[in-house]
């Protein structure tokens, strides 16, 4: 496994990767990489002939400048992960190399990038499209691996394609959960034990209103789940949203769409820790 800082010699590399007919992969991470990146690798390496991964954690998706200086990094620990999973280069960027000059580009998909974390962290899927799109042009894959985790900017991923007609397939894979539930995530490294130990009411309380909804109002769903979650001490619910699948617009009644998701983003602990997850209701 190669590991690139400079973009010129990772397209060096993929240049001649090209030549021989091989088809390339791309998985686009901030690091801090765990199981669910890690699945995303293995599929990528069982799909193309050459895997890029990139490691670099985006200035321009973040809107809360603690955040950012808070998002854990461990670069070493990454690339162990990444060789034992078969990638085949790693791109791990300065800022300074990713961004020569300020990326002033706008980018804005509604109805899909202004709703749910697109309302509530400002600017955040403009600086996903920026970075993303970045990636796409460096590497220029065949096909690029998403984690369902992140819905939301699956969604808004697969609009900036087909406004920019890159040639890209989106490949869309499996959220990976801990055995109680919890949903893999980077932001988990930084919860402390006993924070750790609420986390998973979240995807609990998701799991049990899927039942529930059967006999239940899609308002009494709802809330019924914030409920759950607020009466935990350690958590608060920002937004639970139940949405059309396809639109990413709420509906009223269970009855108004085929492909219904709830959609949630809680804050855990005292510091604290913004967590998210979904779920399907009908699809």
């Amino acid at each position: 496994m190669k590991v690139f800082k400079k973009i010129v010699d990772l397209q060096n590399a993929l240049f001649d990767d090209r030549k021989q007919g091989k088809e390339i992969g791309l998985v686009p991470t901030m690091g801090a990489l765990h199981e669910g990146h890690a699945s995303l690798v293995r599929r990528s390496v069982k799909e193309n002939g050459i895997t890029v991964v990139s490691v670099f954690v985006n200035p321009t998706q973040f809107n809360d400048k603690n955040d950012l200086k808070n998002y854990p990094r461990d670069l070493e620990a990454d690339c162990r992960l990444l060789e034992s999973c078969g990638a085949d280069y790693v791109l791990a960027p300065e800022v300074e190399e990713m961004y020569p000059t300020p990326d002033t580009r706008q980018f804005e998909f509604p109805p899909v990038s202004t709703v749910m974390e697109g309302a509530h962290r400002p600017g955040h899927f403009n600086g996903v499209c920026q970075v993303v799109s970045r990636l796409f042009y460096i590497v220029r894959p065949d096909r690029a691996y998403f984690g369902e985790k992140d819905w939301q900017q699956i969604a808004v991923v697969k609009a900036m394609v087909r406004q920019l007609g890159l040639p890209v397939q989106i490949v869309e894979c499996p959220i990976v959960r801990d055995d109680d539930g919890l949903a893999r995530s980077s932001r988990n490294t930084l919860l402390a034990p006993d924070e750790r130990a609420i986390a998973p009411t979240i995807y609990k309380a998701l799991k049990n209103s899927v039942t529930y909804a059967k006999k239940h109002t899609l308002k009494e769903t709802h809330d019924k789940v914030v409920d759950d979650i607020n009466k935990v001490e350690g958590l608060e619910v920002e937004y639970f949203s139940i949405v059309d699948g396809n639109t990413l617009q709420d509906v009223a009644e269970w009855e108004d769409s085929s492909y219904v998701v709830g959609c949630i983003t809680v804050y855990c602990g005292k510091t604290p820790i913004r967590l998210i997850d979904h779920i399907k209701y009908k699809e």
